[in-house]
Order: C-alpha cells, then sequence, then structure tokens
C-alpha cells in the first residue's frame, strides 16, 4: 500500500485498485464490472465458474483491511443486466456494516431501484470536502476529481526487451482515475506527460513511476 497526499487529505492506494480516504474511513472502488464473467459465460465463453468468486474475494480482502464507515463504487460496478451474480452480490450486501454509495456509470443499466431497495444510496455525482466523486473523468472548477472509467494501465519495460502492462492511478493537476477493481477487465495504456504521476499496481504494493522531466 501507498500512502499519498491529495489536496491535502491522507489517501491510501490499495493494490487491488481501490482508494482509502483515511480522515472520511471512505473507501472508493471504481469500475468492479460484476456480472460480466456471467455474462461471457452465458455467451459461450470458457471462462470457469470460480473465476466469478475472484472479485467477491477481493471485495472481502480490501473491506477486512480498511473497515470503513462508507463505500463508494465510482460507476460500472454492475456490467450487464441480471444474471446470476446479483445474487452473489445481493449476500455481500448484507454482510457489509459499511454505508453503501453507487455513482452511475455507463454499464450500471440495471434500474437503480434494484440497488436502493438492498439499501445502497444511487446518485449521478457526489461531493466530498474540496473532492469531486464521478464515473467519467471531469474537470469542475475548484474541485479535485476522483473518478474510473478509463481502466488505466502502464507499460513497464526491461532492459532486456521484456516488458509488462499493470494497471495503475493515474493522476493530473486536477484528477485521479482509479484503476479497475474487476479481475476480468482489460486496461488502457497511458501516455505519460509532463506532470503526470502514475502508480503502477503489484499483486502486492502500489510503485510511483517517476515523473516525465
Amino acid at each position: 500500500m501507498l500512502e499519498v497526499n491529495l489536496q491535502g487529505e491522507t489517501f491510501i492506494f490499495h493494490p487491488s485498485g481501490a482508494l482509502y480516504w483515511r480522515s472520511l474511513k471512505t473507501l472508493l472502488i471504481a469500475d468492479v464490472h460484476l456480472g460480466k464473467i456471467a455474462h461471457f459465460r452465458k455467451h459461450g465463453s470458457a471462462i470457469p465458474q470460480k473465476a466469478i468468486l475472484k472479485n467477491f474475494q477481493q471485495l472481502k480482502k480490501v473491506v477486512n483491511t480498511f473497515k470503513p464507515e462508507k463505500i463508494y463504487f465510482l460507476g460500472d460496478l454492475f456490467h450487464s443486466t441480471f444474471n446470476t451474480e446479483f445474487t452473489y452480490f445481493k449476500t455481500w450486501v448484507q454482510e457489509q456494516q459499511a454505508d453503501l454509495t453507487l455513482i452511475m456509470g455507463n454499464h450500471d443499466i440495471i434500474s437503480p431501484t434494484n440497488f436502493e431497495n438492498l439499501g445502497i444510496e444511487v446518485q449521478k455525482e457526489s461531493y466530498l470536502k474540496n473532492f469531486l466523486l464521478t464515473h467519467h473523468p471531469e474537470k469542475r472548477e475548484g474541485f479535485f476529481t476522483i473518478c474510473g472509467h478509463v481502466h488505466p494501465g502502464f507499460r513497464l519495460r526491461g532492459i532486456g526487451k521484456q516488458h509488462e502492462k499493470l494497471p495503475c492511478f493515474f493522476k493530473t493537476k486536477q484528477q485521479l482515475i482509479l484503476p479497475a477493481f474487476g479481475t476480468f477487465t482489460g486496461n488502457y495504456l497511458i501516455q505519460q506527460s509532463e506532470n503526470d504521476q502514475i502508480y503502477v499496481c503489484t499483486e502486492t504494493e502500489v510503485i510511483p513511476i517517476p515523473q516525465k522531466p
């Protein structure tokens, strides 16, 4: 894990792609894409059934690590229409002590009522202190944006032409884009510009990449 100061607030970057806001005891998670594996299996993809459980295992792990009072999902919580994974999600929700909020994303096509019936607050966007929480990247004067949607990734290159593509947190002057939390999502490779800060996620740690001179 890596502790980072943003706008005078302390955040902890977790290797899963989750972000913990210390002073508010709040966990921020983007792009879980629950239901995606079941959706692909339904249409003939040879994905093991047990792969469905990985997202829930990761959710359980990160919640147990931080024990947040509130959890915000920054969009694309559920990938498709109803399938068997919503039942797993319902069970997970019933086990939570934290208050849950969903910021709606473009993949969240299930009626908000279904989430509200589980006790989840549904919003288009949210303001906390001088931060704006959204799904899509958004520039809003006077606010620092925390969002998802992009699934940022970064390619690390070694001396012997070896390379590896890893998910990353991507920070610009007034915005932080979280990695996709879901275990069955792709990455969009980020090109680092001057003053951009990239933090790549391995299985066990978050590593800052030197800024471009």
